[in-house]
């Protein structure tokens, strides 16, 4: 478990202020959110952020996969299939957990916060 603290906060806001602007249909990696904010090592705590956001509206968490397309955490989502449903209903298919066209479907983060 992480220490709440006010710089994690902040990391935390700002993962999902980028979080916020992808698009439907499209996803993006826990790593391309931590590059895009200068922190390319903490693609782990990135997805400590997106475990923290699913009581949140907001934030389309089911948008966030890992770096080869796997739906890695899905189990955070309430259901079995939440998160391949959410992105199936975008017209992202699925099969074994695994995007299909990764690269097609792939959005690449940019910072307009910093």
């Amino acid at each position: 478990m992480i220490k709440e603290t006010a710089d994690s906060d902040n990391f935390f806001e700002r993962v999902y202020q980028i979080a916020r602007q992808i698009p439907e249909g499209k996803v993006t990696s826990y790593g391309a959110i931590a590059k895009c904010l200068g922190s390319a090592k903490s693609a782990r705590m990135v997805g400590w952020a997106m475990n923290a956001s699913h009581n949140r509206e907001d934030i389309p968490a089911h948008r966030v996969v890992n770096r080869k397309g796997l739906l890695t955490g899905k189990q955070h989502f309430d259901g079995t299939n939440l998160m391949q449903q959410l992105l199936e209903n975008e017209g992202i298919a699925i099969v074994e957990n695994q995007i299909i066209d990764f690269e097609k479907h792939f959005w690449e983060p940019k910072n307009t916060f910093l």
